[in-house]
């Protein structure tokens, strides 16, 4: 999601919780289904010494979406790459484990490495070329974690464009409520600040073929200060003036449905720049946003920096295994 490895980072909001526990979704999760909110999505790209293939369930416990970083225009890399080295028996008995969990089984594109705007590719192409290795390696769809700054940052349109470009020609291979279409957008991409509109007009070509967003905060912006998206209030109802009305419940108000606003936030400290929350303030935040009406989830970059365990202390309030 966004790269977070390295140079970025997932924080974003986090909100809801609820004194009342709500049930969990169904655990058998049919193959090629789109689940409801709230979604619990958790992105790996590290090679983990001694494991070949996506983590056991049982240290993924609490989340329902895996998410494989990244692929990329030129190709595969990191756990996408591991996933194409299995053979097919051995994907189909992960696939079984994993839906049986209630678990998809997505891919994530782009991240940092990536500037396909910039770049000059395609968006037709690309998305063509990205559906296909979901259909051809049995996945259960992707997430889309755009970061070409430079095309966004233009405010000329170009990243606005392609986006829905290329939104529109992934739907057409990979139909909703079949596939999981998400994006994973930065924070600061919601705010009004942009004049070509950035996210907010995104979403307005076509948010509604995207399933939610799993929003970032982002350690690119060198305006934006280590204190981004930190405290509840941040968090949920009023941003920093820095990037006004982004967070988690003004992003809503500027058109974005709030069963789609995901909070992501980074693992450790060492997983971001900025925007790190512990698991027992992070998951105060998430049970006062879901008091307020939110349950759309929470994003973690990246495993295993967190599993089973972190997800537990983070849905402890709200969201109670």
């Amino acid at each position: 999601m966004v790269s977070f490895v390295l140079s970025s980072l997932l924080s974003i909001f986090a909100v809801i919780g609820g004194v009342l526990s709500m049930p969990l979704m169904d655990t058998a999760l049919s193959a090629r289904s789109t689940p409801a909110a709230p979604h619990f999505v958790i992105y790996s790209d590290k090679w983990i010494s001694g494991e070949t293939g996506p983590p056991a369930v049982s240290s993924i416990k609490g989340y329902n979406v895996f998410a494989l970083s990244f692929w990329l225009v030129s190709g595969p890399a990191d756990q996408a790459e591991e996933w194409v080295s299995l053979d097919n028996a051995t994907r189909a008995s992960i696939k079984t484990s994993y839906h049986n969990a209630g678990i998809s089984l997505i891919v994530s594109a782009f991240g940092s490495t990536d500037a396909p705007t910039s770049a000059g590719y395609d968006p037709t192409t690309v998305a063509n070329n990205l559906a296909a290795f979901v259909l051809k390696y049995d996945l259960d769809g992707v997430d889309i974690d755009y970061e070409d700054f430079n095309a966004m940052n233009a405010e000329n349109g170009s990243a606005e464009t392609w986006l829905t470009t290329f939104t529109k020609a992934l739907r057409k291979k990979l139909p909703q409520g079949q596939y999981i279409l998400t994006h994973a957008p930065v924070a600061p991409w919601f705010s009004a600040t942009y004049s070509s509109g950035a996210y907010l007009t995104v979403n307005k070509n076509v948010g509604s073929l995207i399933d939610w967003y799993n929003v970032q905060a982002s350690i690119f912006f060198t305006k934006e200060g280590t204190s981004e998206y930190t405290t509840c209030a941040g968090l949920l109802t009023k941003s920093s003036s820095t990037w006004p009305k982004t967070s988690v419940f003004q992003i809503a108000a500027a058109g974005v449905s709030l069963d789609k606003v995901v909070i992501g936030k980074p693992a450790t400290k060492g997983d971001a720049s900025n925007g790190y929350m512990n698991t027992t303030l992070l998951a105060q935040c998430v049970d006062t946003a879901y008091q307020q009406g939110w349950d759309a989830g929470v994003m973690v970059w990246e495993y295993p920096d967190a599993a089973a365990a972190w997800i537990k202390a983070v849905r402890s309030l709200a969201f109670p295994e």
